[in-house]
């Protein structure tokens, strides 16, 4: 068997009674003591902390990393503000996604946040691309504090943090510790991303989890409040075969890298991206879908029109808690996929009514 990798909260998560699984290469706590859907809900009604210390986090240097990068992404990077982030996806030739990340304007280097799944297959990428010495690759803990009563918690650790809007990006001291704080997170909800030294993971979330409105939330939830959020999952949503165009993702083409820009494509399947942007000539769609009823449509499920056609499939999808209803998101033809579009899953033999819907399927919480 494979080691698994372990965060720098493994021994917390063990002391707080987490269920432990294999997820991207480490031993990860998919749930604690109060069970998947408390967890969520806690997180939507109150604040939550999870630990992504699994993600990469890296930094790249030299003389325009901006400029280095943007021949790797469609993302406007070299028109990104010192202290803003911004979303960002490396793509292929074939126009497809490798993996979606967060990038951040530091002054004199960028700092990425990537998936962990896709982490090592980054890092040789940036590493082939990108000049000599241009990488670090760093060893730090991260944390996600996510919900409504984020910013209370936070103003009593931090609170020069709470000055940030959504999408910024600083550097800040917790209780004598240096971390860098942003304004984001992958919930729909407003909450802080925290960078701290690994040796120093471990006594951030104390500190945390002392406050009576934070609790330590697992991975399950962490994926069902991103779906409520409509927020994609790398390798379920989108993948190498997965244009940004087809996925929705319009808004992380910058309007410098489309058609007409002022630098226009120049990175790794700009042909086809640019193209399916400027003549809407995708063939599909990713759409929200709310279901009837309490029974769960999942990954993989077939989707079909009323005349029994298949047109798509479902790539994410579960109950959700807070909308009362299953959601999932999935793709179908362009011509289905019209808001309020009727379509049919097909489940245990089954075929189930879902209607096309607007996403998120709740009301974002981001402090604009």
């Amino acid at each position: 068997m494979t080691q698994l990798n372990r965060t720098p909260l493994y021994e917390l998560h063990v002391e707080l009674g987490a269920k432990l699984v294999p997820f991207a290469g480490y031993e990860m706590p998919v749930q604690y003591p109060l069970g998947v859907k408390r967890e969520h809900e806690h997180t939507r009604s109150a604040c939550g902390v999870f630990d992504v210390s699994h993600m990469g986090q890296l930094l790249l240097r030299g003389d325009n990393p901006a400029k280095a990068l943007e021949r790797l992404v469609p993302a406007d990077v070299t028109g990104l503000a010192e202290g803003m982030q911004r979303y960002g996806m490396f793509t292929n030739e074939a126009g497809g996604i490798l993996d979606d990340f967060m990038i951040v304007n530091a002054g004199d280097h960028l700092y990425l946040v990537v998936n962990a799944a896709c982490k090592h297959d980054d890092i040789e990428h940036l590493r082939r691309e990108l000049p000599d010495n241009a990488l670090e690759v760093l060893d730090r803990g991260l944390l996600a504090v996510q919900g409504p009563k984020a910013a209370e918690v936070m103003g009593r650790l931090c609170p020069e943090a709470c000055d940030l809007v959504f999408m910024q990006h600083g550097h800040f001291d917790i209780d004598g510790m240096p971390v860098w704080i942003s304004r984001s997170g992958y919930t729909g909800e407003d909450g802080f991303e925290v960078s701290v030294a690994a040796d120093q993971a471990d006594a951030l979330a104390r500190r945390l989890l002392a406050e009576e409105e934070v609790e330590a939330i697992g991975l399950g939830a962490r994926d069902s409040l991103r779906l409520e959020a409509g927020l994609c999952l790398y390798g379920n949503d989108i993948d190498k075969t997965t244009t940004p165009v087809e996925a929705g993702l319009n808004f992380a083409i910058g309007k410098s890298r489309r058609q007409g820009g002022e630098r226009e494509g120049g990175f790794p399947g700009a042909d086809i991206i640019v193209e399916q942007l400027a003549n809407k000539s995708a063939k599909r769609r990713r759409v929200g879908l709310l279901g009837e009823g309490r029974a769960p449509v999942r990954e993989g499920t077939e989707l079909f029109d009323a005349n029994g056609q298949a047109i798509g499939r479902v790539t994410s999808g579960g109950f959700g808690p807070c909308v009362g209803k299953p959601v999932s998101m999935g793709y179908v033809s362009v011509s289905e996929a019209e808001i309020g579009n009727t379509v049919y899953a097909e489940v245990r033999g089954k075929r189930l009514l879902m209607t096309i819907s607007k996403m998120p399927f709740v009301q974002s919480g981001y402090q604009r």
